[in-house]
């Protein structure tokens, strides 16, 4: 099914929930991009992993939606290698932000221990509290 309606904007009702409490160029990035793979592929599946590509090379998620990124780039190692990269994804964590930007993202998101952790351990806690965030907001 389309994503975008006959205005060329996202059909909000037709989005993931993240992105439906997410801004209108996350919603249209993801819809057109899901529609134009939708039509060269005919897989669902397939045109929604290439959607969230090219959302992730734009936006990153921050607790229960996405925001715009500072700089276009690849989130991660797995955005960056494709469809066929064996890394693993952050999940819409700008994991190739600078160390002072996850700390920040971290405190926004109330990341205890924050202070001390690794780059990697920052990107790896901020998915955590995403996936919390998410699934407090779809009530589960």
């Amino acid at each position: 099914m389309p994503k975008t309606g006959k205005d060329d904007h996202a059909k909000k009702s037709e989005l993931p929930s993240t992105l439906q409490r997410s801004g209108r160029k996350a919603q249209d990035t993801f819809a057109k991009t899901y529609d134009s793979a939708l039509e060269e592929y005919g897989d669902e599946e397939r045109a929604a992993r290439t959607a969230y590509s090219a959302l992730k090379h734009t936006h990153e998620k921050v607790g229960d939606h996405w925001e715009a990124k500072e700089e276009y780039g690849p989130s991660d190692e797995h955005a960056a290698g494709g469809r066929d990269s064996g890394a693993r994804t952050a999940g819409g964590v700008d994991a190739n932000a600078s160390k002072h930007h996850l700390y920040e993202v971290a405190k926004r998101l109330g990341v205890e221990g924050r202070s001390y952790m690794t780059k990697k351990e920052l990107v790896e806690a901020i998915r955590k509290a995403n996936d919390a965030a998410t699934r407090r907001a779809r009530g589960d």
